[in-house]
């Protein structure tokens, strides 16, 4: 799908790099402790619009 000269280039580079942070983010987001939902959700203000 894409060749050599494509991952040579600066936007090739870039897309590397986007795709390992983006792997990177959902390892560690994996890793978090899941509070209880409930909790959290009696705990949030509330806020109203007019």
């Amino acid at each position: 799908m894409f060749d050599h000269s494509f991952f040579a280039s600066k936007l090739g580079h870039a897309a590397l790099v986007s795709v390992a942070a983006m792997v990177a983010f959902t390892v560690f987001a994996g890793m978090l402790p899941t509070p209880d939902t409930y909790s959290v959700v009696v705990g949030a203000p509330f806020v109203e619009l007019a």
